[in-house]
């Protein structure tokens, strides 16, 4: 199999599938001497998991990272204070599959000779043959996104040192659609959401929090522990703490499922999914992602424009559109209306608009970037649809009998921001070296 790497500079490789032993991310061209550890990898991985909502599949994947090689696993030398940095090798996350269950599996097998509409099933039978893993639709399962969150994550803590900022949320979900709100505001409001997700995430508390993995374990002693985590996914579920809406919005100002920035909004949100769902069908939405701080200049032209490599987000599982700044919006618009005017105001350059989403020519204006990704219903319904037998080609019938996703728009914000934060970290490195090779002729 080959398009599982990502990046120039900055590099991902992922691997694993949905009902393997887990998945895989190897990450290379990060810094080293960063302090990493696995409890803040997890405070992005949660906000993808399910299991977490009633927006979510009810798989009770806890998504637990172990980062297994690219950190020293002592001082280097006595007192060096290096132990637990990343010392610039290759840095590998894994991400053990911890409810993977006979009776999960069994449903796959009932119904794999009949492709799911919607899905890569019958495509990628055709393309690997009978070997194809599609237990839980396998590698093209929404379950390898999260090894995006997990490598973005590294490229966003990069950014951060470099005064970037990544974050997203979600624009509209079942066709209800957030007002704009000003972009600082946004930011906020997503750092007050993250943190209320890992306040209220029982696994987080109780196996980052409380100690139960520490840094100072070694792989074989946190393997253990997740071990018996496996048997205790339940227990440990169910000592999450009991909070309501209006007590989590009062102590956040977040509401206490969904990311959007307005709670009003966000509430008729999850009420038009749920009688969606109700009907055994799913609901799609947008995904709106925000990068502030970056140089002007940022980019590539013709082939590697900014905006095209953002356009790459195509390649997360149910995105079908990506759009920058006012996207399809411009087929509307005069010149006059589109055009981002500019001034100047105290030695400083002022755009009176940002229909370009912060990119001209495919290089950064300064401004925010502004990328909007269209997500796609979940194809697996509790409806019967129309599908064949790709064994025999017998027409045939099915409705999901597995576990699924209202909507996978909750769930996909987190996998847009740390996919932009991996674009962004590899155009940046390629842009500094390029600015101090063009400094040392001016």
């Amino acid at each position: 199999m080959l398009g599982c790497h990502f990046g120039r500079l900055f590099q991902v490789t992922v691997a694993g599938g949905s009902y393997q032993d887990g998945l895989t991310a190897v990450i290379q061209g990060h810094p080293p001497a960063m302090a990493i550890s696995e409890q803040e990898i997890y405070g992005d991985l949660l906000l993808r998991k399910p299991g977490a909502d009633e927006l979510s599949s009810p798989r009770k994947e806890p998504d637990l990272p172990i980062i297994y090689t690219g950190v020293n696993a002592a001082d280097t030398v006595e007192n060096a204070k290096n132990k637990g940095l990343t010392n610039g090798t290759p840095l590998t996350i894994l991400i053990p599959n911890l409810d993977r269950h006979f009776t999960h599996i069994k449903q796959y097998q009932d119904t794999n000779r009949t492709p799911r509409p919607g899905h890569a099933s019958y495509a990628s039978f055709m393309k690997y043959g009978p070997a194809d893993d599609s237990i839980g639709a396998g590698f093209f399962s929404g379950r390898y996104s999260s090894t995006i969150v997990a490598a973005g994550f590294i490229a966003k803590k990069v950014l951060q040192k470099c005064g970037i900022e990544v974050f997203s949320f979600v624009r509209e979900l079942a066709g209800i659609r957030c007002a704009q709100i000003d972009n600082a505001k946004i930011l906020k409001y997503s750092q007050n959401y993250k943190k209320m997700r890992r306040d209220l995430d029982p696994f987080y508390q109780q196996i980052y929090v409380n100690g139960r993995i520490t840094n100072e374990m070694r792989f074989l002693e946190k393997a253990a522990v997740f071990a018996q985590i496996e048997k205790d996914i339940d227990k440990i579920r169910d000592k999450a703490p009991k909070t309501n809406a209006v007590e989590i919005e009062k102590k956040y100002g977040v509401h206490h499922v969904l990311n959007c920035p307005d709670t009003e909004t966000a509430e008729e949100m999850v009420k038009a999914c749920n009688r969606i769902s109700t009907s055994g069908d799913s609901a799609g939405g947008v995904v709106e992602v925000v990068v502030r701080g970056v140089p002007i200049g940022l980019g590539e032209p013709i082939f590697d424009k900014l905006d095209a490599e953002l356009g790459k987000m195509l390649g997360i599982g149910a995105v079908k559109g990506v759009e920058i700044g006012a996207g399809f919006a411009v087929k509307n618009m005069t010149g006059s209306q589109n055009n981002d005017q500019m001034h100047s105001e105290k030695g400083k350059v002022v755009f009176d608009s940002n229909n370009a989403g912060g990119i001209t020519g495919g290089l950064s204006t300064g401004q925010d970037i502004i990328v909007r990704l269209a997500v796609k219903p979940t194809p697996t319904i509790d409806k019967q649809q129309r599908t064949i037998d790709k064994y025999t080609l017998e027409n045939k019938t099915l409705a999901a009998i597995t576990r699924r996703d209202p909507t996978i728009v909750a769930r996909i914000w987190p996998v847009a921001e740390n996919y932009t934060a991996m674009i962004i970290l590899d155009n940046l490195m390629a842009h500094y070296g390029y600015q101090a090779i063009k400094n040392k002729f001016e």
